[in-house]
């Protein structure tokens, strides 16, 4: 029996769709809230849509790190949601780390999304704190790892085998610590106050006003945890409330530390407080900080992108875990104002925030009709408010209300942003 064959123009069709790839997925992530005490009850339900419950909402995590990772779905256009199989970030990226992630990053990297990217809300401050550096990350991880300490006890300290440097871009008006003082700058901070610490404090500086003698009166300061400091604290702070109320107070230092106190009363963090650089970032604003630098954000909230790690050395203004012998192993004394990433304009009305490591950088700005994300690699997009829509070069592929992520891999290719809305996008430079 003799088969009609298709029109030449039908055959040409068919052939033109065979040979057209299909389209390239994104996915919705759902994320990780982390609820530590320090944390807004609203700041991040708000962003997410959701009913405020009353309790801390300090962090929500995007990426893929062991502890938290994002739950991923693929979708397949614009309109689609939850027509796919869900799985952890983790395991996605495992499964094609080439795909996911690009040739260049697995070799720099392994089959792991390096940087994780978060929503910080504080309403009240963070630890004293510091991260490790690489070399020190993989020595304590394995160390801690062969005594047997589970990777969620509250006794271990390093959480992972890698480093954590970070950047902070505030979407409200955002205040921390960061960094050292000049030594000259904290010794007219600590004269007049009253204290066996704080005249320890300036002997150490006086005796070397350089980076030893910064370490040295950072000491002095911590071994107040070795002792009673009660009423040794309560006259330092006395005596800076004092200073206030007489209108004497020249610096916000005076200030951070009646604040502290307030937070964690008696605590020897308020009196390495006053050895600090006080930030204040207006939205829109950021800051770099290195392995070693020594911290404390305060309140605010902001983006913060990071290398994909849960490292953090305490050493006062928690409840959680202190080594002070270990974080002061890893500090850096040097004392210099706090580093801000390098600022570069992107196509369609994108900044582009570049810090001084490879794992990450963002992308931050208000889309108001198109924005190109040239970048290749792994990202993360989250819509920050309005909506937009994310295009590939076959059309859209995902709608992004406020509050709603996704995670573009490495063969995705280039993509564009479309709509009226604030985004930010993390990316591997």
């Amino acid at each position: 029996m003799h088969h009609a064959q298709p029109a030449p123009r039908a055959r040409a069709f068919r052939a033109l769709a065979l040979a057209r790839p299909a389209p390239r997925r994104v996915f919705r992530l759902t994320n990780t809230l982390q609820r530590y005490a320090w944390g807004s009850p609203t700041a991040i339900p708000e962003l997410l849509g959701a009913e405020p419950d009353g309790q801390p909402v300090a962090e929500m995590w995007l990426g893929a790190h062991p502890l938290a990772p994002s739950l991923a779905t693929a979708v397949a256009g614009a309109a689609a949601r939850d027509e796919a199989e869900t799985v952890d970030l983790a395991a996605l990226v495992r499964s094609s780390p080439d795909a996911m992630l690009g040739r260049s990053v697995v070799e720099a990297y392994g089959p792991r999304l390096p940087f994780l990217l978060k929503i910080l809300a504080a309403e009240s401050s963070l630890s004293l704190q510091v991260h490790p550096h690489p070399h020190v990350a993989r020595a304590g991880f394995r160390r801690e790892t062969a005594a047997g300490i589970a990777l969620d006890a509250p006794s271990r300290n390093y959480k992972d085998d890698q480093h954590k440097p970070e950047m902070l871009l505030a979407l409200t008006p955002f205040e921390g610590l960061c960094g050292f003082r000049r030594p000259a700058r904290t010794l007219a901070l600590l004269e007049g106050l009253d204290g066996d610490f704080v005249a320890r404090m300036r002997e150490a500086l006086r005796a070397s006003p350089d980076a030893d003698g910064v370490r040295a009166a950072f000491e002095v300061a911590l071994s107040a945890r070795d002792v009673d400091c009660t009423d040794d604290l309560a006259r330092t702070v006395a005596s800076v409330r004092a200073r206030i109320d007489a209108g004497l107070s020249t610096s916000r230092a005076d200030q951070t530390v009646l604040d502290l106190d307030g937070w964690f009363p008696a605590d020897p963090g308020a009196l390495v407080s006053i050895m600090l650089n006080r930030v204040s970032l207006a939205p829109g604003e950021a800051v770099f900080l290195a392995a070693g630098e020594v911290h404390a954000y305060l309140t605010g909230v902001g983006v913060e992108v990071m290398a994909s790690s849960d490292n953090v050395l305490r050493a006062g203004l928690t409840t959680k875990r202190v080594d002070v012998e270990e974080l002061m192993s890893c500090a850096s004394y040097a004392p210099r104002p706090p580093q801000r990433p390098v600022l570069r304009a992107e196509p369609g009305g994108l900044t582009a925030y570049r810090a001084p490591v490879p794992e990450f950088s963002l992308l931050f700005g208000a889309v108001s009709g198109s924005a190109l994300v040239t970048h290749d690699g792994p990202r993360i997009v989250l819509c920050l408010d309005g909506r937009l829509t994310l295009s590939g070069p076959l059309g859209p592929v995902a709608t992004l209300d406020r509050g709603e992520s996704v995670f573009v891999p490495h063969d995705a290719g280039h993509m564009t942003l479309e709509g009226d809305g604030q985004v930010v996008v993390a990316y591997v430079p």
